[in-house]
């Protein structure tokens, strides 16, 4: 039986992560085994500087595409929002997963008192949208991986910290969220919720696994951000939703202190075009 290895982050969410496609693998291709290569990336193990000091959200990323490149791995499992948004092109991303909702969540102390006054937060993006939302916060950086936040939260480090709502249901730490901001509160990162499936050369096939409206929404929100400029230090978001026939876009772009948020409704069949459009809107 032919054998597909599977790189992955290490961390217990990017195992989980990877347990789903996986078993999207088996279920259309069971003439294949599977084989799971975990390991550490830079943006794991430096935890004690912001990412966008040390190379951004590819810091996830290049670990693995490394294992692609030198055959020690077949596919690789990425959070689509950790992804760079150039990639290498002999990497194509070639599926997305069904997405789960991908908004953020605000989480408080296990005792569920209300208190943003040390407020842990590890994007740009959200501290802006948090900003707007409740003036008095004041917003500390934090790093590491959902559980080692948590911990620090419950310590005693932080008041609250916010995170994505998806990472912490896939976790089975969806009692912990206090508040789930809706897109028109906090625009979520582009990508957010979708897991996306990287190959080398000769296992495209996997394709196969894709869920198509994430595909179509991943392709407007990362156009979009692209067009913007954006990294994972610009303060920017976007969020799109097929509604019936149409793609409803919504973007949150913060540049010097000033702030816009705008939404387009267009065709599904041109997702990119859309996001491009959205980027001009947003644009300051």
């Amino acid at each position: 039986m032919k054998t597909i290895r599977v790189a992955s982050r290490d961390s217990r969410l990017a195992v989980i992560q990877s347990e789903i496609i996986t078993d999207l693998i088996k279920r259309h291709f069971p003439d294949y085994d599977i084989e799971l290569v975990t390991m550490k990336t830079t943006g794991d193990i430096r935890q004690d500087i912001s990412l966008d000091k040390i190379g951004g959200r590819g810091l996830f990323v290049k670990e693995l595409d490394r294992a692609l490149l030198s055959g020690e791995a077949d596919v690789s499992v990425h959070s689509l929002k950790d992804m760079p948004l150039e990639l290498n092109e002999k990497l194509p991303v070639v599926a997305y997963s069904k997405r789960e909702l991908p908004f953020d969540a605000l989480v408080l102390p296990k005792d569920g008192k209300f208190d943003l006054s040390r407020v842990g937060c590890s994007s740009n993006r959200r501290a802006c949208q948090l900003k707007e939302l409740y003036p008095d916060a004041n917003i500390l950086p934090i790093r590491g991986n959902v559980p080692t936040r948590l911990n620090k939260l419950d310590r005693g480090d932080f008041s609250a910290v916010i995170l994505a709502r998806a990472g912490l249901e896939r976790l089975g730490l969806a009692d912990r969220i206090s508040k789930v901001f809706t897109p028109e509160e906090m625009v979520p990162a582009a990508g957010q919720g979708i897991i996306a499936v990287q190959c080398r050369k000769g296992f495209e096939f996997l394709s196969g696994i894709t869920d198509k409206e994430s595909e179509i929404c991943a392709k407007a929100e990362l156009s979009c951000i692209r067009a913007i400029g954006g990294g994972c230090s610009v303060p920017a978001g976007v969020y799109a939703a097929i509604e019936g026939e149409k793609l409803h876009i919504y973007g949150y772009h913060n540049k010097n202190g000033i702030s816009v948020k705008k939404q387009l409704y267009g065709s599904i069949s041109n997702p990119e075009k859309l996001g491009e459009m959205l980027a001009e809107e947003l644009k300051l």
